[in-house]
């Protein structure tokens, strides 16, 4: 629809005339998000600056029946955050402010457009940690975190996002503003309206402030990086190293063209790999006693020497832990500036790893794709990076989209699902069917509408398209 001269008026009178941008380089900006090479500018986009203005936006838009988008950092994988059909892009930029830390309680609340990482150092600061850590927690804002339930190198030992949500303040679609629980570390009362927000995608309301849980900070580290023989191998020492007793704070997988493309493209790292490796574990272990540290450490090396693997890096010094993080951190951007890709975010019980990279690579050769995996394996979460590479773009098209669905029906058949933590927004919601039943969708369907009975916010996420 074409937003008339009524509408862009409404709108201008809640924000500003200084917070309201129709002009194209501005719409084109906030049209797309790190999700392959999609653009979907809105019509018009707004910067509201406090709880009031964006409820005063919803009603607008539930009046004229206008599309309506909440965009964040822009760093979604998913397209979670595209303005599909124009109409209204919320932009949460102004909400950058960190309200209160609670040192007695361990809570901090904050706005939605604080970045991750500048939470993560304020806290630190006062010895604290919220250990949520995206990959891109460098740039990702919390409110993104909460809508995607974003998880991190760290979740497999802190949690994800929805561990430490407590209570929102959300504007629903309707433009009402409600509390969806209390700031308590229990909660007994009624439906669980906080949960039921972290991972809605932007579908169900917008968040406008966030009380989060704090956890005391731990003193010391230790990371190894282990190298392997056998890919399939690094990833059955995964389940081992937790049989064995051993629960890692940090447990990632990468895959040798991961890593080659990732040490071409940052600066700063020198890792040597001898020519017959096809994998690396980076693994951490922390707390607050160093000799324990180093005791889970010799038994993790007792774990992975029962596999074919080359020498152990031990991280010695901060230096070399941080270049160690900043190349792991760095391999979705790497294959990113390598080539036309699209991404997978496979999530299956860690013992169900091996299973999974030996089908999603038989998948490739049978469709004519090369992958590069990667991920959180402590949790058995493995991103799939399926490359264009040589492929023509009729094979792109449409042999592509047939690998995708039997690496989710591979993955289902695990006992997995088909996100573990980038969501599923546009580019997935066409594979739904293969992890839900007609049941299954149409519970989430009608939850949806009513909370958005006029489906203006962030339409056409998450469900199928209708045949």
């Amino acid at each position: 629809m074409n937003l008339n001269p009524e509408i862009l008026l409404a709108l201008e009178t809640i924000v500003g005339t200084s917070y309201i941008f129709t002009d194209e380089a501005t719409r084109k900006n906030y049209g797309h998000d790190e999700t392959e090479d999609l653009s979907f500018p809105p019509q018009v986009v707004v910067k509201p600056a406090n709880t009031f203005e964006v409820s005063e936006i919803l009603k607008v838009s539930n009046k004229y029946k206008i599309p309506t988008v909440p965009i964040g950092a822009r760093t979604g994988l998913s397209g979670g955050a595209l303005a599909i059909y124009g109409g209204i892009g919320i932009s949460m930029e102004r909400f950058n402010k960190i309200i209160e830390i609670d040192e007695r309680n361990l809570q901090i609340t904050t706005e939605p457009g604080v970045i991750t990482q500048v939470l993560r150092e304020a806290v630190a600061e006062k010895g604290l940690l919220y250990p949520v850590d995206p990959s891109s927690m460098g740039s990702c804002w919390i409110g993104g975190n909460i809508a995607e339930n974003a998880g991190g190198a760290r979740a497999l030992k802190y949690g994800v996002t929805k561990d430490y949500v407590l209570n929102l303040e959300v504007v629903l679609p309707t433009g009402d503003i409600i509390w969806t629980g209390a700031n308590t570390l229990k909660n007994s009362t009624g439906y669980n309206l906080t949960q039921l927000m972290v991972g809605s995608e932007g579908t169900l309301g917008i968040v406008t402030k966030a009380v989060l849980k704090l956890i005391p900070q731990n003193n010391y580290n230790v990371l190894l990086l282990v190298p392997f023989v056998k890919a399939e191998e690094a990833c059955e020492a995964v389940s081992a190293i937790f049989r064995a007793g051993i629960i890692p704070s940090a447990l990632e997988f990468m895959e040798r063209d991961a890593i080659d493309w990732t040490l071409k493209f940052v600066d700063g790292v020198n890792v040597n790999i001898n020519d017959n490796i096809q994998a690396h574990l980076l693994i951490e272990v922390d707390g607050n006693y160093p000799e324990i540290l180093m005791q889970e450490a010799e038994k993790i090396l007792h774990v992975v020497e029962q596999f074919e693997i080359d020498e152990v890096l031990f991280a010695d010094t901060d230096e070399q832990k941080n270049a160690l993080w900043k190349l792991r951190r760095a391999v979705g951007e790497a294959v990113k500036s390598n080539s036309i890709y699209k991404e997978v975010d496979t999530v299956v019980p860690r013992y169900e790893l091996p299973k999974l990279l030996k089908g999603i690579k038989e998948i490739g050769n049978k469709y004519g794709f090369q992958s590069v995996c990667y991920g959180h394996a402590g949790d058995g979460n493995l991103h799939v990076n399926i490359i264009k590479g040589e492929m023509t773009d009729d094979n792109w098209q449409t042999q592509v989209p047939q690998g995708i669905r039997e690496i989710f029906e591979l993955t289902i058949g695990l006992k997995g699902t088909l996100s573990g933590e980038h969501g599923i927004g546009l580019v997935q919601k066409n594979y739904m069917d293969i992890a839900f039943s007609k049941v299954h969708l149409e519970l989430m369907e009608r939850i949806k509408a009513i909370f958005d009975p006029n489906n203006v916010l962030n339409p056409g996420k998450i469900f199928p398209d209708e045949e």
